[in-house]
């Protein structure tokens, strides 16, 4: 697969977190090119701060190949990596990480911060901006539909006195 489908892949996962209420996030992690693991943000579904995309497409990957090393595997997100994303893929060693949309409020990839560049034992290639728009208007949307819900919310009920 090329890197433009993988991302596609990637996009297809973060729509379906939008469906379950979920932050629009999505990654797939490729060996060879094939796609070996996805997922989506489950944060909300699952109660847990944890379930990233990227965290829970590692786990998937490790389970896949028998390991927690994937020096030979690339990660594609929707969104840039947070900080406890962006250790995972330290500590994973994926070999290249690919980006979508970037994040200026929590994006350790080169927004905020770049973890990558600061000297720990493994450097991922890093590459940012495929289907940017694509990732970026499923997010607004996203948070724009969020926002309406509940400004409705707030109009739809009265409060009360008592008297």
């Amino acid at each position: 697969m090329t890197d433009l489908e993988l991302m596609q892949a990637a996009l297809d996962e973060a729509k379906i977190a939008a469906k379950l209420g979920e932050v629009p996030v999505g990654a797939v992690i490729a060996k060879d090119g094939e796609i070996i693991a996805r997922a989506h943000n489950l944060r909300e579904t699952g109660k847990n701060a944890t379930y990233h995309a990227e965290l829970l497409a590692i786990d998937a990957a490790c389970r896949v190949l028998g390991g927690w090393r994937l020096w030979q595997c690339e990660l594609f997100v929707t969104l840039e990596p947070c900080p406890m994303c962006s250790g995972a893929i330290i500590n994973s060693r994926l070999r290249r990480v690919v980006y979508g949309a970037g994040d200026p409020k929590a994006g350790c990839c080169g927004s905020l911060t770049d973890l990558f560049a600061l000297p720990f034992n493994h450097h991922p290639a890093v590459e940012h901006g495929l289907l940017e728009e694509e990732a970026q208007a499923l997010l607004q949307d996203f948070f724009a539909s969020l926002r309406e819900k509940r400004k409705a919310g707030k109009h739809s009920y009265r409060v009360r006195k008592e008297v």
